[in-house]
């Protein structure tokens, strides 16, 4: 989380009030398991974050708890179905993009998906490029998300290739080292908690402990050190990690 109020040290401020930052985080409402395990799978290798739920009333608990950058919504589900979910969604004013999934490829079925605030409908069967375009496409809407390639320092974070960048130096990325790196790059001096990063990162899925974070902010600093960049993941006692410059 970023802090915002507290004692200041220097260009940072801590210990003090927390503000939320989503990362590139996905929400996949599908009570088919195969089918949303293989989605994750698709969505994970594509470098996002990704929490599954089986029914409405799970999808709304999420959401409740969590931000998300995409919805991607079943319409047949138990309990709440997608276009009740949407309707939720929608009457408490979030923009969330949606991306609604359905067997019903009727004219009148997708209809009634966009005009309950859908912002795109995928009849099944589909490709599975299709549909990580789709998911692309709907992420890049939300403020925050435009830039292909992050800068800050001397380092560049290249968002297509999952590279980091240093003059004629570059390492690539492993996916949750790539989730690490962009977030510390949106938000470089913010102050970001191991819950925080656990959460973000990891999400509702994740079978380990907190040691996970420590591990991987460990294998991104070696990589910024081993192309030789004066950036570095510092750690602030009691409050977390920031990205910041070293001195000359």
């Amino acid at each position: 989380m970023i802090q915002e109020s507290g004692t200041g040290i220097g260009n940072k401020i801590y210990p003090g009030k927390y503000k939320e930052v989503a990362a590139m985080r996905i929400l996949i409402a599908e009570d088919e398991e195969e089918l949303a395990k293989g989605l994750k799978f698709l969505l994970e290798k594509n470098k996002f974050s990704v929490d599954v739920v089986h029914d409405g009333t799970e999808a709304l608990d999420s959401m409740r708890c969590s931000e998300y950058d995409v919805v991607v919504l079943d319409i047949m589900m138990p309990g709440i179905n997608g276009l009740d979910v949407l309707g939720y969604i929608r009457k408490n004013k979030s923009k969330v993009p949606v991306l609604m999934l359905s067997a019903m490829a009727e004219i009148e079925d997708r209809v009634a998906g966009l005009e309950a605030g859908a912002d795109d409908y995928l009849p099944k069967p589909f490709a599975s490029r299709e549909f990580i375009a789709r998911v692309k496409a709907l992420s890049r809407r939300n403020a925050g998300y435009e830039d292909i390639v992050l800068s800050f320092g001397d380092v560049r974070l290249d968002c297509n290739r999952y590279e980091l960048e240093c003059g004629s130096e570059t390492v690539r990325l492993n996916n949750k080292e790539f989730q690490l790196a962009e977030l510390f790059m949106r938000h470089p001096h913010f102050i970001f908690s191991t819950n925080h990063l656990m959460d973000r990162i990891w999400g509702q899925d994740a079978q380990t402990d907190m040691s996970v974070v420590w591990t991987y902010i460990g294998f991104v600093r070696r990589k910024l050190r081993q192309i030789g960049s004066s950036v570095e993941i510092r750690t602030v006692r009691g409050a977390g990690y920031s990205l910041e410059e070293t001195a000359c």
